[in-house]
């Protein structure tokens, strides 16, 4: 195995729309992708048995939610949620939100995105 290097503007580009998710890295232990939403992007409170789901905020605002608590992040936010923890995030502003998301371990989250599930 040889370490990964991913240059400004390459990786593989998944397609949502108008906007698209930037691959980063997907390996079995972790799996990074840089996730692009407008603002009109929710999504709602859930959970995850077996992995962890960690946000960090490159542009915009979001507002996560996290076992019921509400907070609210701007570029350099970093937000994680362990196993079991209930979290859901929103665009809080009015232009576009750029997150990078890491999911250790790798749950195939890619690969639902690419529509390969």
């Amino acid at each position: 195995m040889t370490g990964i290097h991913v240059p400004p503007g390459e990786g593989e580009r998944l397609p949502r729309g108008q906007r698209h998710h930037r691959v980063l890295v997907e390996l079995p232990e972790v799996e990074a992708v840089e996730l692009h939403f407008g603002p009109e992007i929710v999504v709602e409170p859930h959970t995850h048995p077996d992995h962890a789901d960690s946000f960090y905020v490159l542009e915009g605002e979001a507002e996560f939610t996290i076992d019921g608590n509400v907070v609210r992040g701007a570029a350099g936010t970093w937000v994680s949620a362990p196993i079991g923890t209930v979290h859901g995030f929103r665009n809080a502003g009015n232009g576009e939100l750029r997150l990078l998301n890491v999911h250790t371990p790798n749950v195939a989250f890619i690969q639902r995105l690419r529509g390969d599930d």
